[in-house]
């Protein structure tokens, strides 16, 4: 049985674990071939455990063992012309790109006045200009194909606001903006340009000291922890919730919907 991707192209960043190797997995199971890159090293000041080489290869592993083809290189996002690089050997390779999922991105827990301006610059580096460079470096190849789906993946952060993290909301505010602006100019095109919100989700971004970065910020000013709480009784997210998502937006059964911003955070965004 043909998936609803079936015949189509995936360009997926931050592939190698947790919501970017979900996509690739869904995206791959319903039909499509992989693009993928992801830094797959070190990232100095998050407080959570980097990815590997391992983990990227497990990615490709997954894919290949669905029958689908991929393409993978370590990349970041931030290097516009590495990224055109990879996006070209891909559609060399592949013939073509459909989708476009710009996923990778950092989060640094501090507040206001323990956030430097490394920890700002860099945010902004990964989660804002690195999805700039994820579009520039693709969107030619979807025009090329007579359109196609590109997906932002944002967060609860970029439709209200995440407590002691003024940078991380900043970028995703942004990611949210360029979602817009995207949508606007793309859509002659045939070119439908999305973002995804989500809250908590459990990926290993929770790893390492994490959890406590949290906590420690938290406790800076109690009243605004409780900000994002679910409505529903699970309050975290699966990395395959938000695939599904994706999936979505990137198939004919969202063929109307662009410009717009799908929240998967159990109501968090409203409390």
């Amino acid at each position: 049985m043909s998936g609803k991707l079936e015949g189509k192209v995936a360009f997926i960043t931050g592939a190698a674990r947790g919501q970017g190797r979900a996509h690739a997995v869904k995206l791959a199971q319903e039909g499509a071939d992989i693009i993928a890159n992801d830094l797959a090293g070190g990232i100095p000041l998050v407080p959570y455990d980097s990815s590997s080489m391992a983990d990227l290869e497990e990615t490709v592993r997954l894919v290949e063992g669905l029958g689908r083809r991929i393409i993978f290189r370590q990349g970041d996002t931030r290097d516009l012309e590495g990224m055109k690089a990879l996006v070209d050997e891909g559609v060399a390779e592949f013939g073509r790109l459909d989708i476009v999922v710009a996923n990778a991105g950092i989060c640094i827990p501090a507040t206001w006045e323990e956030t430097t301006p490394e920890m700002f610059s860099t945010t902004m580096d990964i989660n804002v200009v690195g999805v700039w460079n994820t579009v520039k470096a693709s969107a030619s190849h979807l025009i090329a194909a007579g359109g196609g789906s590109i997906i932002l993946i944002s967060s609860y952060a970029g439709k209200k606001m995440q407590p002691f993290m003024i940078h991380y909301t900043a970028s995703k505010h942004a990611v949210t903006g360029m979602t817009r602006g995207f949508a606007a100019e793309l859509g002659k095109h045939n070119i439908r340009v999305n973002s995804i919100h989500p809250g908590a989700v459990n990926t290993p971004m929770g790893s390492g000291a994490m959890i406590e970065a949290i906590t420690r910020t938290n406790a800076s000013n109690p009243a605004l922890a409780a900000m994002g709480t679910p409505f529903l009784p699970t309050y975290a997210a699966e990395a395959q919730d938000i695939a599904n998502a994706v999936a979505f937006l990137a198939s004919d059964d969202a063929r109307l919907i662009t410009a717009e911003h799908l929240s998967i955070d159990a109501g968090a965004q409203y409390f």
